[in-house]
């Protein structure tokens, strides 16, 4: 904020988005406008919403600070060209950015944001300039819509609301500040659970942290639900597009093991078939779970962009990466923390005992699989390539330990 992400820059690359649009036959069908609760937001969507005007491109714009997922749902929904989202998901408080949805509601594909690129290469060589910001008229004359009907009606389609409701499951949910506040929470109060909030308020800061549902930024939600005893704690992050689970005895669930239980509740309690997806970074423990259905691995690069495009092209029962990321069957190709929250809170519901028990049956059957993530945060760019560079150099052994097999 404030050093390459200006009005400025963000007019460009609206403007050159308007013009893959229109290059493209695509700008009658209309575009939607969201952002996340992140510093000034709402007047960056407003700002972009009347360049694309300016253009001839019809232009909805979010009523508050939406989800990434409810965003791309209704593009779908409402058969728009696209959309573009303000949003700089899980990173610090200090960045945005622009993510363009394209008319599937899913990561835009290689060939798109390629015309995108070269039509931000032309503005800049033409020395293209936007009109100035003016916050007293930000959101003057723009067509504004709530989508968060639709995509409940949606999204609760895709669960066993009935198991759920004879269940009574008692949940903590942490929006982290986030867009997902008045969304998790009011369905999960309509498919009958106990709901309490915390952190729902709008804080652009996100307390001088991160809006990531890690184990080490889930402290008050562990501590919220062993002090409640409830069933489940169920995070996301700044846009909802990722998701964090705690026990009810305050354990954190890592996505890789949340991805696992899904795709074996999926598989065994809701008769799904089809393909399973996965990155490369993501657990093997899918691949033993699919195996013993006899269904399809598919490994992609890292980004859920790689997961779209088999979930475009093929039936897809889960698809899902080891940072956070899930989507199912019947949705639409995108990263989805609200409803891989449900999805948690199903499984609790008709397995008729405590996700930690769960979390046991499955390694009975399946083994134990280990990982650890680690962040690691690289202010020198040049040390950053040269780590880069080691980490290409596969070793012979690790720890004292000789490397058997390198996949």
């Amino acid at each position: 904020m404030c050093d390459s992400f200006t009005f400025e820059n963000v007019g460009i690359v609206v403007k050159s988005i308007g013009d893959y649009l229109n290059s493209n036959m695509l700008s009658s069908k209309g575009v939607l406008v969201g952002y996340d609760p992140r510093f000034m937001s709402e007047d960056f969507a407003a700002f972009s919403a009347k360049i694309l005007s300016k253009m001839g491109i019809k232009v909805l714009v979010t009523d508050r600070d939406t989800p990434t997922p409810v965003v791309a749902y209704t593009v779908k929904d409402l058969n728009l060209a696209g959309a573009i989202m303000f949003t700089a998901s899980h990173n610090p408080p200090e960045y945005n950015g622009i993510k363009w949805i394209p008319h599937y509601g899913g990561p835009a594909n290689k060939g798109i944001t390629a015309q995108i690129e070269r039509a931000i290469n032309s503005n800049c060589e033409a020395g293209y300039v936007c009109e100035k910001f003016s916050k007293d008229l930000s959101f003057k004359g723009l067509e504004t819509i709530d989508p968060k009907e639709s995509y409940e009606r949606a999204v609760m389609k895709l669960i066993d609301v009935n198991a759920i409701k004879r269940a009574n499951v008692k949940v903590v949910y942490d929006p982290m500040h986030g867009a997902g506040r008045g969304y998790l929470d009011d369905i999960l109060r309509k498919v009958g659970c106990e709901v309490q909030v915390i952190r729902e308020d709008r804080d652009p800061l996100f307390e001088g942290g991160t809006p990531d549902p890690c184990e080490e930024r889930l402290a008050k939600l562990r501590n919220c639900v062993i002090g409640s005893g409830a069933d489940l704690g169920l995070a996301t992050d700044g846009d909802s597009d990722r998701f964090g689970v705690i026990d009810a005895r305050g354990n954190y669930i890592c996505p890789n093991k949340v991805i696992s239980l899904l795709l074996l509740h999926l598989i065994r309690d809701r008769n799904l078939n089809g393909k399973v997806v996965r990155t490369v970074a993501t657990t093997h423990l899918i691949d033993k779970i699919a195996r013993k259905s006899e269904m399809e691995v598919v490994e992609t690069p890292v980004g859920f962009k790689y997961i779209c495009e088999e979930m475009l092209n093929s039936d897809v029962v889960i698809g899902g990466e080891e940072s956070g990321g899930l989507s199912i069957m019947g949705h639409v190709p995108e990263k989805d923390g609200i409803l891989a929250n449900l999805l948690m809170v199903e499984l609790v519901a008709m397995s008729n005992k405590g996700l930690f028990d769960v979390l046991q049956d499955l390694v009975k059957e399946f083994g134990e699989v280990c990982n650890k993530r680690l962040d690691c945060r690289l202010e020198d760019m040049e040390k950053a390539a040269s780590a880069l560079d080691r980490l290409k150099t596969l070793p012979d052994s690790l720890n004292g330990s000789q490397v058997a097999k390198v996949k």
